[in-house]
């Protein structure tokens, strides 16, 4: 499934959380239409809707299709509706689907190489990588379609053209832009056959008892909280497989600076995985990061800690080198991205409190 696509499902779950209850409009509109495979084994509708919109839960499927917004070809069904081979299931809402055209804005980018092929952009902190749910203008496509309004070879509303892969918006860094179909189509592959080379730098609570790492669990959606990630074990048939490698860079005592190299590229997957070993992104509020996990009880110490999270209000995560082929040439292309004064600000705090700490204040 395609990045723009998974947006529009992701908005498709913002509106399904008030559809029961609205079934009384004059009118319905079509949302999203999925036609069954051949081969497809009869399967329950809301499963099989739950399948296609990973970004909402069965329950509210459940809740739209009571309230008459599923039908499968053309008629309203309920939840134990069995789909089978050819048949066309649609999303259908008493509101028109909103407007997912993406509009040049004039924002500022900050741009480490471009050519005929590709762009590569270091996207600050805060900033959204693609219009969607709540966040329809002001993000780094916005800024792309105006960088390139002139380029007649790039559309940014054609999803065979852009952003390669993403980072969240309040993650700083590298990423790579294709101006081409065949450019994001050999790129893209590149992806998919983990030959590119991404690591990132990360501030994480606790101390390492090892100097480097590997870690491996399924990453899906947390059933409790579908905006946050869950580990799953690798063996199970939840999630999707994905593996990060960790090494320390610098110990600061309650807390530690880590490079951590991906083979996958999941949603939040360095978040969820360093939340999975105990080891949560500083200030990271959805994965538990702006708790003080460990230190002192004093006031001074929760005071420093505050201080902590002013600077850098944010998870302290940064995309920090992007490595691939070239599309046309085949040279291999590096990059690397300073950091962040933030997290420059950030870093050198807690060097400063640990030069300025016995060693044995830290044994826990």
């Amino acid at each position: 499934m395609n990045e723009e696509y998974r947006d529009e499902l992701e908005l498709a779950a913002e509106e399904l959380e008030d559809a029961a209850g609205d079934a009384e409009s004059d009118g319905l509109y079509e949302h999203f239409r999925f036609v069954a495979d051949p081969g497809q084994a009869p399967l329950r509708v809301d499963k099989f809707m739950q399948e296609k919109m990973q970004h909402s839960s069965r329950n509210r499927i459940q809740k739209a299709a009571d309230a008459g917004f599923i039908h499968v070809n053309d008629s309203p069904v309920k939840s134990n509706y069995k789909v089978r081979p050819g048949d066309v299931v649609t999303l259908m809402l008493d509101r028109p689907r909103h407007d997912s055209t993406i509009e040049a804005e004039d924002i500022p980018l900050e741009i480490v190489y471009e050519d005929s092929d590709l762009m590569v952009i270091n996207k600050p902190a805060g900033m959204v990588v693609h219009p969607g749910a709540g966040n329809f203008h002001g993000t780094l496509i916005n800024a792309i379609a105006w960088h390139l309004k002139d380029d007649p070879r790039f559309d940014a509303n054609d999803p065979e053209v852009g952003l390669v892969h993403r980072i969240d918006k309040d993650t700083s860094g590298l990423l790579v832009v294709a101006k081409t179909p065949e450019a994001k189509s050999k790129l893209g592959l590149q992806f998919f056959n983990h030959d590119t080379h991404r690591s990132y730098l990360a501030l994480v609570w606790c101390n390492f008892t090892e100097d480097e790492g590997r870690i491996e669990g399924n990453i899906g959606r947390d059933p409790k909280d579908r905006l946050r990630m869950m580990v799953f074990p690798p063996d199970s048939e939840i999630g999707k497989p994905a593996v990060t490698h960790w090494r320390v860079v610098e110990r600061f005592g309650y807390t530690t600076l880590v490079e951590c190299r991906l083979e996958t590229g999941r949603t939040h997957q360095i978040r969820a995985h360093m939340r999975h070993i105990g080891h949560p992104l500083f200030c990271d509020e959805r994965y538990g990061g702006t708790e003080i996990l460990r230190g002192q009880r004093s006031s001074t110490y929760k005071a420093f800690i505050q201080n902590c999270f002013n600077i850098c209000p944010r998870q302290v995560l940064h995309a920090q080198t992007l490595g691939f082929r070239h599309p046309s040439t085949g040279e291999q292309m590096d990059f690397t991205s300073p950091l962040p004064q933030d997290m420059q600000q950030l870093i050198e705090k807690w060097r400063a409190y640990i030069h300025g700490t016995t060693a044995d204040t830290f044994a826990e």
